[in-house]
């Protein structure tokens, strides 16, 4: 997929599963192209996100709403419809994500942590596409650093 005006190239991917390969403090989620070549992108995320991940995947319920949950929860009831996930890039090793929304008060992109975006669409009733930009995906693009920490969102997003 490209965007118009020849902005960045878009891949489908689903979530192939949440991993935690020791030695590494930190899990990975695992995000495979839908269409070949089938690449593969590993997004370090924190332990309580990794968690939180793999409840979603797994559809697992809980006895009360997770964060991610009641967020679904409140955009249903107010009308408001996640169209995309987009993971968009990479600074250092803290991967940076968008949401597309629509609802009553119009069309917004909402800037987000992947392990957020992914737990929220994973949550949905509906399916919503998950979008990686084509550049993460190349066998040029440097990994993240072998057990490094996921990064912090850089302030102001």
């Amino acid at each position: 997929m490209t965007a118009e005006g020849g902005g960045p190239r878009w891949r489908v991917v689903t979530v192939a599963g949440i991993r935690l390969e020791l030695p590494s403090e930190h899990p990975e989620v695992v995000l495979q192209e839908s269409e070949a070549p089938g690449r593969q992108l590993r997004i370090p995320v924190g332990m309580a996100e990794g968690r939180a991940l793999a409840y979603a995947l797994r559809a697992i319920p809980t006895p009360r709403p997770l964060t991610h949950e009641l967020l679904v929860d409140l955009l249903d009831r107010h009308g408001v419809d996640v169209s995309a996930l987009r993971i968009t890039g990479r600074s250092g090793t803290t991967y940076l994500a968008e949401l597309d929304t629509i609802g009553p008060r119009g069309q917004h992109t909402v800037p987000c942590r992947p392990s957020d975006g992914l737990c929220l669409v994973l949550r949905r009733r509906m399916a919503t596409p998950v979008l990686v930009a084509e550049s993460l995906l190349e066998p040029g693009a440097p990994p993240p650093e072998p057990g490094a920490p996921p990064g912090p969102v850089p302030e102001g997003t």
